[in-house]
């Protein structure tokens, strides 16, 4: 077997794209990848207005990961805030990492953590965080993150108030 054929295959599979940010009035083209993580969010509308007038005031922001061939909607999503804390410093956490099947195996999740970490560092930034669900539909995520040097460093405790 030809190990050189399988890494060009995998090389080709790579998709580098292109990575932005998305600002008002451009919210709502994250709207398909964040419904894939987020499927409770049905109006795009509502979405871009709770993102705009709520959570960018406090932090909020989305870059998106764009095919090279297809630039009009992204193919991925990262939703991050930064922040600062008595416990972590400055600080970025990633709230949102989705990505649209079609865009899945191409590696646009890790270059959007790539691009956050770059920021982070920009900024000043003293560490990174990620919160994950823990199903067992989440184990390729988990791996994205591992490989991108995120390690499991606490449990996060919630409770429902509803």
């Amino acid at each position: 077997m030809d190990f050189r054929y399988i890494f060009l295959a995998l090389c080709i599979q790579y998709t580098t794209g292109m990575i932005t940010e998305l600002l008002p009035p451009k919210t709502g083209l994250a709207f398909p990848a964040l419904c894939a993580l987020r499927p409770h969010w049905t109006d795009e509308a509502a979405l871009v207005r709770q993102v705009d007038d709520v959570l960018r005031p406090a932090g909020y922001r989305i870059v998106g990961a764009f095919d090279d061939a297809d630039e009009r909607r992204p193919l991925a999503v990262a939703g991050f805030r930064v922040g600062h804390s008595l416990a972590w410093g400055h600080y970025i956490h990633v709230s949102d990492l989705s990505t649209l099947p079609a865009g899945r195996g191409r590696g646009f999740a890790p270059q959007l953590l790539d691009w956050v970490k770059t920021e982070a560092k920009r900024i000043g930034c003293d560490g990174l965080h990620l919160d994950s669900g823990v199903s067992a539909t989440r184990k390729a995520a988990h791996r994205v993150y591992f490989n991108a040097g995120y390690e499991i460093s606490a449990h996060h405790f919630m409770q429902s108030l509803n």
